[in-house]
C-alpha cells in the first residue's frame, strides 16, 4: 500500500494523474474534428435564437462564431448545442460541448466546485423582475404573495428566495426549465412575474404579442456577470476562449471593425493594431493559432460594440442601452487586458 501511495504521488508530481492527462487536449481535439461544439441557450432573442431559416442569431451565437473563426478562419465551422439551465454544466462536464456560451453568471462556487472554469466577462447584468402593467406594481415590495416564474438551477432562483426572505415577504415559485415557458406562463396569467436577469427580461418581452402590457421594474438585486465556461485543467483552451473575447473588446478600443480589419492589417503602423490583427505574429504564436486569428474573428462578427448594438442595442427590438457594458473609457466596465 505504501508503494502504491508513493507511485500515485509520483504520478501526480510528474503531471500524469487523471486531471493532468486531460490538460491541453481540447484545442487539439477541436482542430482535429474541424468543428467547434458550442453550448447555447435553447432560445432567447438577442442571445441565441434560431431564425425562420434555422440559423442561430444573437450575441452568444456570434461569440461562438468568433471562436470558430479564430480557430479555423471560418465562422461557419460551429455546431450549436441548445441547452437549458439544468443541462448546461453537465453537457460541458461530459464533453458534449467544448465551450459553454450561454447567459451563465460567473460565481465562486461554480468556478471552484464543478470541475469547470469561468473564463472572462462578456456582459454585465443584474437580477430584476417583470410584472403585468395592470398589477400597478412599481417596486418589488409590492410583489408580496405573487407567483413568480423562475428557471431552476439558476442564480435567479436563489437571488429571488434570498431577497423575499430578507424582506419578510412571501412568494410562490413556478419553476420551469425553459425561459420561453415562463414567458408563456406570464402572458397566460399562470404567474404574476418573471424573475431573471434584466437583459433576458427585455429579450423575452420583445417577443411578446403585447409587450406594452408588461413592465420591467427598474431595481436590480444582484451582480450577474455573464461569460464563457470551459472544463478545468485545460489552460491552453481556456486561453483561446479568454483572449478571443478580449480581442473583440480590444478591437473596439482601437477602432478596428468588421469593415476595416483587413485593410488595417495590411496598412496600420500602430503596434497594438499590428499585434492584434496578426501583422506581427506574436499573439497567434502564443495561442498556437494562425497569426490572423483575431482578425478572422473580428471580420466574422465585428468588435464588441458592433456585437452589442446589433443584437441588444437601442435600435433593436430589445432596445437596451449599453450601461455597464460601455468601454472603460466611456464610463463602463469593458476593458481588455493588454494584448502584448
Amino acid at each position: 500500500m505504501s508503494f502504491l501511495r508513493w507511485l500515485g504521488a509520483g504520478l501526480l508530481a510528474m503531471g500524469l494523474g487523471t486531471g493532468a492527462a486531460q490538460a491541453g487536449q481540447t484545442l487539439d481535439t477541436v482542430k482535429a474534428r474541424g468543428t467547434l461544439n458550442c453550448g447555447v441557450n435553447v432560445g432567447v432573442a438577442g442571445f441565441s435564437l434560431p431564425d425562420s431559416q434555422g440559423v442561430w442569431r444573437g450575441m452568444d451565437a456570434d461569440l461562438c462564431r468568433a471562436v470558430a473563426a479564430a480557430l479555423f478562419g471560418d465562422p461557419g465551422k460551429v455546431r450549436f448545442v441548445p441547452l437549458t439551465a439544468v443541462q448546461r454544466f453537465t453537457a460541458l462536464q461530459s464533453g458534449e460541448i467544448d465551450v459553454l456560451i450561454r447567459q451563465t453568471t460567473l460565481t465562486m462556487t461554480r468556478d471552484t466546485t464543478l470541475g469547470l472554469r469561468m473564463v472572462t466577462v462578456n456582459l454585465y447584468d443584474g437580477h430584476g423582475f417583470m410584472v403585468r402593467r395592470d398589477a400597478g406594481v412599481t417596486e418589488p415590495k409590492g410583489m408580496d404573495g405573487m407567483t413568480i416564474c423562475l428557471s431552476p438551477g439558476t442564480t435567479n432562483e436563489l437571488v429571488t428566495a434570498d431577497w423575499f426572505r430578507a424582506n419578510g415577504l412571501r412568494f410562490t415559485p413556478l419553476l420551469q426549465e425553459r425561459m420561453q415557458d415562463n414567458a408563456q406562463a406570464l402572458q397566460a396569467g399562470r404567474c404574476d412575474a418573471i424573475g431573471t436577469d434584466a437583459t433576458q427580461l427585455a429579450a423575452l418581452r420583445s417577443q411578446f404579442t403585447r409587450p406594452g402590457d408588461f413592465v420591467i421594474l427598474p431595481q436590480r438585486f444582484s451582480k450577474e456577470p455573464y461569460g464563457p465556461v470551459v472544463r478545468r485543467d485545460d489552460q491552453e483552451w481556456f486561453d483561446v476562449i479568454r483572449w478571443t473575447v478580449s480581442a473583440l473588446i480590444q478591437a473596439e478600443e482601437l477602432g478596428v471593425t468588421s469593415a476595416n480589419a483587413e485593410e488595417l492589417r495590411r496598412t496600420s503602423q500602430n503596434p497594438d493594431i499590428r499585434r492584434l490583427l496578426g501583422a506581427d505574429p506574436l499573439l497567434g504564436q502564443a495561442l498556437k493559432l494562425d497569426p490572423a486569428w483575431a482578425s478572422n474573428a473580428i471580420r466574422a462578427v465585428g468588435n464588441y460594440g458592433e456585437l452589442f448594438e446589433r443584437h441588444l442595442g437601442p435600435k433593436t427590438a430589445i432596445g437596451l442601452e449599453r450601461g455597464l457594458n460601455r468601454l472603460w473609457t466611456e464610463g463602463g466596465l469593458m476593458y481588455s487586458w493588454p494584448m502584448r
